[in-house]
Parts: structure tokens; C-alpha cells; sequence
């Protein structure tokens, strides 16, 4: 079986999924992603066998014309490995917190634990320390 990526790209997300609907439905394609190109543009991307990816290609381009704007369809045979490390590239992974192993959102810190306030010690002497440095109070 030889295998190939088809695209259809559209003009808002509507179309896209109209056309992403109407691909899986016609052919035996699978789903690879729909990625949002730009203010408006969605790009969809079905990969199979060459003939499913044509005819699946066709109906999602009659498909996004009908709700939708149609910017560009293509049908990529035998894709070099190239192309596909290219589309698939993982994006970049978030920073790894070495303390609790859990992944940190990039900018974001993880919480500072408070000391604890530990009774009895000194807590006379911060009170007293308090006083001193606050106006006396009115009568």
C-alpha cells in the first residue's frame, strides 16, 4: 500500500471542518491535524493509500465550497521523510520542575512554600517589636 498526505486548506474554521467531516467520511483516510495557519486560514491534513487520499481530497474540496471558502487542496504521493518532520515537528516542551517532576508552563514559577510560624519562639519579643514601631493610639 503506498501511502500519501493530502491538504485542504480554507478560509475560517467552518469550512475546515466541513471538509475534514467529509474527508473521513468518503475514504479511508485518517485524521493527522488541523492546524490554525493564520487569522483565518486552517489547514487540514488527512494521510492513506494514494487513491483514498485523492477521492478524499475532492469531496472535502467540494465540501468547504459549499459552507465555506476553499483557499487550496493538495494531494502529496510517496511524501518524502523530510516533509514529514517538517509537519510533525513537536513543538517545544515545557520546562521540567526538578522538584516535583511535573511539567512547568514556560514564565511560570512554581509557588514559594511560606515558612511556617513555629509557637513560643519569640513570638514575645516580635509583638513587643510591633508595639514599639506603631503611633500610640488616641484616647
Amino acid at each position: 500500500m503506498s501511502r500519501a498526505l493530502g491538504l485542504i486548506e480554507t478560509r475560517g474554521l467552518i469550512g475546515s471542518i466541513e471538509a475534514a467531516d467529509a474527508m473521513l467520511k468518503s475514504a479511508d483516510v485518517t485524521l493527522v491535524k488541523q492546524e490554525k495557519v493564520d487569522a483565518a486560514l486552517v489547514t487540514v491534513l488527512v494521510q492513506g493509500d494514494v487513491s483514498a487520499v485523492q477521492a478524499a481530497v475532492d469531496a472535502g474540496k467540494e465540501a468547504a465550497k459549499r459552507v465555506g471558502e476553499l483557499v487550496s487542496a493538495l494531494v502529496i504521493p510517496h511524501p518524502d521523510e523530510e516533509i514529514g518532520n517538517v509537519l510533525f515537528k513537536d513543538k517545544k516542551k515545557p520546562e521540567v520542575n526538578a522538584e516535583t517532576k511535573e511539567p512547568q508552563p514556560k514564565g511560570k514559577r512554581a509557588p514559594k512554600k511560606k515558612p511556617e510560624a513555629q509557637p513560643g519562639k519569640n513570638t514575645a519579643k516580635k509583638a513587643a517589636d510591633l508595639n514599639e514601631n506603631q503611633p500610640p493610639k488616641a484616647p
